[in-house]
């Protein structure tokens, strides 16, 4: 699959002398110096190109994130630095087009990007999966003035983008928001408010869902609100389970007045923008599943070959290799699944949509349990925080909730089903 690839990214790929070094108790490292079982090898049917992409991910994530994944959930870091530094491997517009400053790849790319990176740290990794989202939203759906506007910035993560789709009173039924725009000479005045919303207080450029017409879908627009807006404010950042190293907050329209020439496509056009958005977030979320599945299958592999019960070590039993067997079936069934709906939707194929929320629906379902095995291999080890695997279980719960809950995704699936003639 051709692909354009930013210039910085392949100088880090074609450099003798990389700037990410190696560190000697991470899990790719061991990985490398081991030798990685070829049954669940996540480049085997990848192209050389991207194979360096998957590797230059990979080193970035055991190097730059993976060393620090515990610090920022303790301390609840937005690590901006170092997103920043994924940005100049192209990793800030993965998907968005290069004449805005994006390294245009392909949707099956970024996934493969996004899993490695995922395994570094999953919390980080979906944030900036969202920020891409974002980035690409504008990309997609703004015009040229817009898309130089945003996108160089959004790109190099000099600036940071969010998603404001849900509210306190509409999740699942998003077409139902409440958040008005009323035009009021060339001002959009918002009015209303965003939760759950994933860098609010600390991003830079807001993605709005907002009402300018009647009700349901048809009522929706999409505009692009920029802090220091006055009358744009935000909520207390949430405590949560995972996802510790990005704010969460509210975020609150007090006749927030933004130009209509921040307005995304044409009035009415928002629901679809929005849903168009997530059927690529749905695969990204996925990914970020996969790579810290991945991470903790290796993680459960390696306790088991030095953990000793009753004389022997655990990889003698035959009850956990059964379940490690169990967990490498499930990693490689999800891993294939997303790839192939990543395709579909990089080629707009019909089935493209049933096919995302199949992905993020088996792929986010599966790797929690994966996630989960691993920490139960563990066994009371997995449940200190000292042991990466339960940092792994936490980050990835929110992920069967987020991006349409998987009970949304089988409603997706099955209305496909039911009207397919």
């Amino acid at each position: 699959m051709a692909a354009v690839v930013s210039a910085s990214l392949w100088r880090f790929v074609r450099s003798a002398s990389c700037s990410v070094g190696r560190s000697r108790d991470l899990i790719f490292n061991r990985v490398q110096k081991r030798g990685i079982a070829a049954c669940i090898d996540p480049s085997v049917g990848l192209t050389d190109e991207q194979k360096e992409f998957q590797k230059v991910a990979f080193d970035f994530a055991a190097n730059e994130m993976a060393p620090h994944m515990a610090r920022w959930d303790e301390n609840e870091i937005f690590p901006v630095e170092t997103m920043r530094k994924a940005a100049q491997l192209g990793f800030g517009g993965i998907y968005v087009q290069p004449d805005v400053g994006g390294s245009g790849l392909s949707r099956l790319d970024t996934s493969i990007i996004f899993e490695a990176l995922s395994t570094g740290c999953a919390s980080t990794t979906a944030y900036i999966s969202i920020h891409n989202m974002c980035a690409w939203m504008i990309d997609t759906f703004g015009n040229d003035e817009q898309r130089e506007k945003y996108c160089p910035d959004l790109c190099s993560m000099e600036k940071f983008a969010s998603y404001c789709l849900t509210e306190p009173g509409s999740g699942s039924d998003a077409a139902s928001l409440l958040t008005s725009a009323k035009l009021q000479g060339d001002h959009y005045v918002l009015n209303g408010s965003k939760a759950f919303i994933s860098g609010g207080g600390d991003t830079d450029v807001y993605v709005v869902m907002c009402r300018t017409g009647g009700k349901g879908s048809k009522g929706i627009s999409c505009v692009v609100v920029e802090k220091g807006t006055p009358g744009l404010g935000f909520g207390k950042k949430e405590k949560k389970v995972g996802w510790n190293s990005q704010p969460t907050r509210a975020v609150i329209f007090e006749d927030c007045a933004v130009p209509v020439t921040n307005r995304l496509g044409a009035e009415g056009q928002g629901f679809n923008i929005a849903m168009s958005g997530l059927n690529g977030g749905r695969i990204n979320i996925a990914s970020c599943s996969l790579g810290a599945a991945h991470a903790s299958v290796l993680l459960a592999r390696d306790h088991m070959r030095v953990r000793k019960q009753f004389g022997e070590p655990l990889a003698n039993s035959q009850f956990l290799q059964f379940k490690l067997a169990e967990m490498a079936t499930k990693l490689v069934a999800s891993r294939l699944l997303v790839r192939q709906a990543a395709v579909a939707l990089q080629e707009n194929r019909a089935d493209a949509v049933p096919l995302c929320s199949m992905a993020k629906l088996f792929a986010t379902d599966e790797c929690f349990a994966i996630c989960n095995q691993a920490l139960q291999i563990h066994g009371g080890y997995g449940y200190l925080k000292d042991y990466a695997v339960q940092q792994f279980v936490r980050d990835i719960r929110v992920h069967q909730i987020l991006e349409g809950t998987n009970e949304v995704m089988r409603m997706i699936i099955s209305r496909n089903l039911l009207t397919e003639s």
